[in-house]
């Protein structure tokens, strides 16, 4: 499939009323990857940065025709190697997976990091055996920089791979 045979979806800031999306995407299957499902207290936590980013932006991510919800994307600062960059991370609701709509997702987020201005950099930190988020990567132009120790949760160290886009090359 190529990123343009994926579905179009459009990205919407997160807003007050989005906090359901971030308990659908608690669930065990979906943080399997992460470290698992947080408390409560965590994602209400989670929801008030959503809302409070400084730089950055999160959104929910909707199908064009419908308007239907189907997940989550955004991007943030994030110290790295000495430096700072945009990070990003996304999540599709499970009834939603397997459509290439985190790939759109994907591909919106660049373009809104890349608009932002601020950093050369986007990176993505999907851990080396979670094979749809690197395949979103590789799909969405991401290049692959290689493995590394990564922290997430806090305290909770895996072996990610380090995907990174240049903003200031042509889009």
């Amino acid at each position: 499939m190529d990123i343009a045979d994926v579905e179009q979806v459009r990205l919407e800031p997160w807003g007050e009323g989005d906090f359901w999306l971030l308990q659908r995407i608690n669930s065990p299957e979906m943080t399997a990857h992460l470290g698992g499902p947080e408390s409560e207290e965590k994602l209400v936590a989670r929801h008030g940065r959503y809302l409070g980013l400084g730089a950055g932006q999160m959104y929910r991510v909707v199908l064009a025709g419908s308007g239907e919800t189907v997940g989550s994307v955004g991007f943030w600062e994030r110290a790295w190697r000495g430096g700072t960059v945009w990070e990003t991370g996304w999540g599709v609701l499970p009834e939603f997976q397997g459509r290439g709509l985190a790939v759109a997702a994907a591909g919106g987020v660049i373009e809104a990091a890349r608009a932002a201005g601020g950093h050369r950099y986007l990176h993505a930190f999907p851990g080396v055996d979670h094979a749809a988020s690197n395949s979103v990567c590789r799909r969405a132009g991401f290049t692959l920089l290689g493995p590394v120790d990564f922290e997430y949760p806090k305290g909770h160290w895996i072996t990610s791979n380090d995907w990174r886009v240049d903003l200031r090359a042509a889009g």
